[in-house]
């Protein structure tokens, strides 16, 4: 027989990881009937079923793909390896647009949505907003589509590649990014939880700016006049982000931090 105590033992991995992998296979169980019950019994199948996301954690797979979730802003975000997987440094682009847009009523594109993390939030936390959201892998839209119908986001999402998807002529008030910004070369690419995740929306195959590149000379063409382009970037990219938006055109140029202090989102705005 096995026990909460001895099943959660079995494996190296940390005690939140391991809980929270036996919750997500008995979805009764709670943190509190874990810790005042670790005697109890498990069924062998409840038992297979955790050991088999254990192995897997354990191999380097990340909690969040054997989840199916991951919180982003407060709210449940369903994620699979078909989408990169919702991280904090991103709530910094939400709380970025939301600040320098208000809530008045704005048209909003989100390229390269993902999950649909930023979109739906947007949506959510301004519901004036009309929001936008493309993406080029079909896979990832339905992860996005399947969240922002669960979350209840009116979301209008459009498949293909940056621009392309859209109609002619600028009526954004903000366009939002998290492209693939990582440099093939970068060793990140073959550490943790990234290891697991869609590679075409990591990296663009080059240096790490071709994606940012595409989406600042684009926007201007998007935006109405006074509009917002925000994007999320890498540590080591503001410098350029800001040289390329300042090329096209773009005033109030500037970097904003994480939390960490690192360079993270650079913004502008259209004339």
């Amino acid at each position: 027989m096995t026990t909460i105590a001895s099943a959660l033992a079995a494996y190296p991995l940390p005690r939140l990881e391991s809980r929270l992998l036996l919750m997500h296979v008995v979805p009764e169980l709670t943190h509190a009937r874990i810790v005042g019950y670790p005697e109890r019994v498990l069924a062998s199948d409840v038992y297979a079923r955790f050991c088999a996301l254990a192995e897997r954690r354990v191999a380097g797979e990340p909690l969040a793909y054997l989840l199916g979730m991951r919180e982003f802003y407060g709210r449940p975000f369903a994620v699979t390896p078909d989408v990169l997987i919702p991280r904090p440094e991103t709530e910094h682009l939400v709380e970025a647009a939301l600040a320098r847009v208000g809530h008045q009523p704005a048209e909003v594109l989100d390229l390269g949505c993902g999950s649909g993390a930023i979109a739906v939030t947007l949506a959510l936390e301004a519901p004036s907003w009309r929001v936008s959201a493309v993406d080029v892998s079909a896979a990832a839209l339905t992860v996005a589509r399947g969240n922002a119908e669960r979350l209840g986001a009116r979301v209008d999402f459009l498949q293909g590649s940056w621009f392309a998807p859209l109609p002619p002529g600028g009526c954004f008030q903000l366009i939002v990014s998290n492209p693939p910004y990582i440099a093939a070369s970068d060793h990140h690419l073959d550490e943790g939880d990234v290891r697991f995740e869609p590679r075409l929306a990591l990296t663009d195959g080059g240096d790490g700016l071709a994606c940012l590149r595409e989406i600042a000379a684009g926007a201007p063409a998007r935006l109405a006049p006074g509009g917002w382009l925000m994007v999320e970037h890498g540590y080591d990219q503001g410098e350029a982000m800001r040289a390329l938006l300042a090329a096209q055109g773009f005033v109030e140029v500037e970097t904003l931090p994480d939390l960490a202090g690192l360079d993270r989102v650079t913004l502008g705005r259209r004339p």
